[in-house]
């Protein structure tokens, strides 16, 4: 194995979770703006979960096919050259006037976001041994607060601009970040000398033999999809008659659940401490309870926002907790298979929250947004059957 060891000081830590953040955002950005994003580009109400769901499978398929790579290939320079074809997206996203150039552009941003899961398990090599789960939950808190502050960012530039300046600016951030990473990142060259091909049919094998990762991707497909549902959906809600805010409105409402990006330097400490099961519980059961608490109150009242607010911060908070808990599961395993342990949790519960998205446009278009809300928690409820299930 080529790379320095124990190596993560405490700058370039952080400078690896900004990173995971600012990237992990371009995912996000047009999650509050499906409405005007499908309005200028002459999407239908119907369709228009697919300005989510496109860059949502790129990024499935990212973790599924080009993460692995991390355990085959140097991970500075495939870190580098994700961001650089991500800054190219980003900028086509900007620039497209119809719906099939911008859909595209969504695509390519999510299959070359999945730069953020190559710097996490690139982060835990570098790291001493004994603090894998608190280097997962800082690379987690990290990339929670990009997904965070992705959508009020978004909301409030597209009320002082357009919903294309979002991607403009963040492309200016994608270069500054790859001089960053290219001056700060050591190199790490793996030893595996498997072909791609061989690479990627390993993962198969993984998922097939290994229940600690079948386990942990599906259930966080489960929540992952009920947050993507929830987000997609309640800008939407928002928007609407029943409550009628603006972009600013919406933008902040989303910062209420920035507050859920604690839970992942949380949730790496307590599975540090050997609580991963109860914490794994407890996590599934605040994102069904946040569904439940959107039912409390007539839409449209103060009531009902303030309820909707509590929701989305307990629902950030067990997403985040419970992605953490799970990746720290699965680091636990053989070291050499650590990228393409990431790629199969990370792609098998991307499906899920691209299915979602979809889920929660459609929902809310034919049954509005009580539809849309028991949608959503049947989805940690099936988690929950199914963690019932595990024994130890």
């Amino acid at each position: 194995m080529n790379h320095p060891g124990n190596v993560l000081t405490a700058r370039l830590s952080l400078l690896m979770a900004v990173a995971c953040g600012v990237i992990v955002a371009n995912i996000y950005y047009a999650q509050p703006l499906v409405g005007p994003i499908s309005q200028a580009l002459g999407l239908s109400p119907s369709a228009a979960g697919l300005i989510v769901t496109m860059c949502q499978i790129g990024y499935g398929l990212g973790l599924l096919l080009v993460v692995p790579l991390g355990d085959l290939f140097e991970n500075k320079r495939l870190v580098l050259c994700s961001v650089g074809i991500c800054t190219l997206a980003l900028f086509c996203a900007a620039t497209s006037q119809t719906a099939i150039i911008f859909l595209i552009s969504a695509f390519f941003i999510g299959l070359s976001s999945v730069a953020v899961q190559m710097l996490v398990p690139f982060a835990v090599h570098l790291a001493p041994p004994g603090t894998g789960g608190r280097v997962v939950g800082n690379m987690m808190g990290g990339l929670m607060f990009g997904i965070m502050l992705a959508r009020p960012i978004s909301s409030m530039v597209t009320e002082l601009s357009s919903w294309h300046a979002i991607f403009y600016l963040s492309a200016a951030c994608m270069i500054l970040l790859i001089l960053l990473l290219y001056r700060a990142l050591p190199e790490r060259k793996p030893d595996s000398t498997l072909s791609y091909y061989a690479l990627i049919g390993s993962m198969l094998k993984l998922m097939l033999t290994a229940p600690v990762l079948r386990r942990r991707a599906l259930y966080h497909a489960c929540l992952f999809g009920a947050f993507s549902l929830f987000w997609t959906t309640v800008p939407l809600l928002l928007a609407s008659p029943v409550f009628g805010l603006d972009q600013a409105g919406i933008g902040l409402f989303a910062l209420a659940g920035v507050a859920g990006a604690i839970a992942a330097p949380i949730a790496g400490r307590v599975a540090d401490r050997g609580w991963l099961k109860p914490a794994t519980c407890l996590a599934m059961l605040f994102v069904a309870f946040a569904f439940l608490l959107t039912q409390l109150s007539s839409s449209g009242s103060t009531r009902a926002l303030v309820l909707l607010t509590f929701a989305a911060i307990l629902l950030d908070f067990g997403m985040a907790a419970n992605m953490t808990l799970g990746q720290r599961a699965i680091f636990l395993m053989n070291p050499e298979f650590r990228s393409r342990l990431n790629g199969m949790y990370m792609s098998t519960f991307f499906v899920g929250g691209a299915l979602g998205s979809a889920i929660g446009a459609w929902s809310y278009a034919f049954g509005g947004w009580s539809m849309s809300a028991w949608i959503g928690f049947s989805l940690p409820v099936i988690a929950l059957l199914y963690f019932a299930t595990e024994r130890d």
